[in-house]
């Protein structure tokens, strides 16, 4: 039997090793092994049970000697032992003996100069075929002097024991970036891998020079590119979808001094109320080839109900990006980025639906990662609650925040790109039950177009006082109003209360960043 190698990682005794399967394939084994089911539009469906999203608070860095002084340690970055790293492995390919594994080897990055090997092997078939859909996939020729640059093992149903392996419950995800190896135990939820990736190439790709961003980019007709930013709820998805651009991808890229590139070959898109009018390039993304998880199912139509929660509110879709049509098939653009746009979305109602910041500021609100949840969205929120995530990907980023900022801010520079903060969140106008309403669509819309073509250059800007950015006059398509959002409020002094309200909320976060310039922690809101 080939086990194509997986005895020199310690990996013995499998019953089966299959490599690089097609979806066809992958599919009938997982439904062979009672896995999922199939939709009627014949995507493979599965429960990921106990673990629904990411369990962020069982990521743990293996800390060596090699890695130590490299890596940001805290409440994200939690270290373990390497003692402990070992017993829980050797575990866990003791659990490999004996059962059917999964290889997939694939690649992270479009740009072949800066591409990384991956070796995925997996317990499950349809996690493989998860990821098979997610990376980029090899050529046949790719295959025959395939060499993993990292490893990453995936073993949802080997479950640790707290109190023997000093884990914090049964679910693990350990990164060792001195012996190239990711392993995943106890969790079924798909994400974890993806993510996995991603925080290796967040570690590897700023020592070959290159920005990895969590963001979404697209490149219009002219070869000119532009990338997104933004937080769950803020329109990443929804604005970088133009149908004058081609997407290049929906989440994680790299900036490199010649091109800007995707680092997947696939989607991982929300499913909750999804509706075929609102993003129909999801809801028809669902058929054969697509994994989905934890959406609710008739047993007998095998018909979904997007909008039944009772299995998770973070219900996927995994589906390769070329079910999406629009698509920039190379997953990459030779150009560089000439426009760079941060989403939030402001429950306070004060900040300016579009602004443009200098140097600092782009580092600033890039480090802040800012958007708020809204009253009413999660029980006991009865006002906006800020949030903040560290470089728009807290979770995912081993190095110091001012090693990322720095790199923007270089690339920015190289580039020439003109930098934007983009709200698409509230301002003061009421609707007629006395809710505040949120920024139209068409609107913000029509502001970024504004910022891709080049026509917001062309306008006067004033200065906001509180957050000292640089806002147009006029856009055209959107009443000049609301511009400058002080002129939604009937109430002024409620509006000057929430605008120091946010720049302290601001102010507060930054201090943690102790290792950014006075000029950069300057360049926030400024106190009333």
């Amino acid at each position: 039997m080939e086990t194509y190698g997986l005895e020199k990682i310690g990996i013995i005794n499998p019953c089966a090793v299959y490599r690089n399967l097609n979806p066809a394939q992958l599919t009938e084994h997982a439904l062979r092994r009672g896995e999922g089911t199939l939709s009627k539009t014949g995507a493979l469906v599965v429960k990921t049970g106990k673990y629904t999203g990411r369990s962020a608070k069982d990521k743990f860095i293996v800390d060596t000697p090699a890695v130590h002084d490299e890596i940001a340690w805290g409440d994200v970055n939690m270290p373990i032992e390497k003692e402990k790293y070992d017993a829980i492995l050797a575990k866990a390919k003791a659990y490999l003996q004996g059962r059917e594994i999964f290889i997939f080897d694939g690649f992270a990055g479009a740009d072949p100069k800066y591409k990384q090997n991956f070796r995925i092997i997996t317990e499950l078939a349809s996690q493989n075929m998860f990821i098979h859909q997610l990376l980029r996939r090899p050529t046949a020729d790719d295959l025959k002097n395939f060499t993993p640059d990292y490893t990453i093992i995936a073993v949802p149903g080997f479950k640790c024991i707290p109190e023997i392996d000093g884990s914090r419950s049964e679910a693990i995800i350990l990164v060792n970036y001195e012996e190239h190896m990711v392993l995943i135990c106890g969790s079924q939820y798909a994400g974890e891998i993806k993510k996995s990736v991603f925080s290796v190439m967040n570690y590897v790709l700023p020592k070959m020079g290159v920005f990895p961003m969590h963001c979404s980019a697209n490149i219009g007709k002219d070869g000119d590119s532009a990338v997104f930013f933004g937080l769950s709820g803020t329109g990443k998805t929804t604005l970088s979808a133009d149908p004058n651009r081609a997407l290049i991808g929906d989440d994680e890229h790299g900036w490199a001094d010649d091109s800007v590139f995707n680092f997947e070959g696939g989607c991982y898109a929300k499913c909750i109320n999804l509706t075929e009018e609102g993003e129909p390039e999801i809801y028809h993304a669902i058929k054969f080839g697509a994994l989905v998880e934890n959406v609710v199912m008739d047993p007998e139509t095998r018909e979904f109900d997007f909008f039944d929660d009772s299995l998770a509110v973070n219900s996927r879709v995994g589906y390769p990006v070329d079910y999406i049509p629009n698509a920039e098939l190379s997953g990459m653009s030779t150009s560089v980025p000439k426009t760079v746009v941060f989403l939030t979305a402001d429950a306070y109602g004060v900040m300016p639906p579009i602004s443009k910041l200098n140097r600092e500021q782009a580092m600033y609100y890039f480090v802040s990662g800012f958007t708020s949840k809204v009253a009413g969205t999660e029980i006991g929120i009865e006002e906006p609650v800020p949030t903040f995530s560290t470089c728009f990907g807290a979770p995912f980023l081993p190095l110091d925040p001012s090693v990322y900022a720095g790199m923007l801010a270089e690339k920015v520079e190289h580039s020439g790109a003109n930098v934007y903060l983009v709200n698409t969140g509230w301002n003061g106008i009421h609707d007629e039950n006395g809710k505040q309403k949120r920024m139209s669509l068409k609107y913000t819309r029509a502001m970024v177009t504004a910022a891709l073509n080049g026509d917001i250059e062309k306008g006067e800007f004033f200065t906001d006082k509180t957050f000292g950015v640089q806002v147009p006059k006029a856009i055209a398509g959107v009443p000049s109003e609301i511009l400058d959002p002080v002129n939604t409020w009937e109430n002024k002094d409620e509006y000057r209360k929430r605008c120091e309200m946010l720049a302290k909320s601001f102010r507060d976060n930054f201090k943690k960043y102790t290792h950014m310039s006075a000029e950069v922690a300057a360049a926030g809101p400024k106190a009333d």
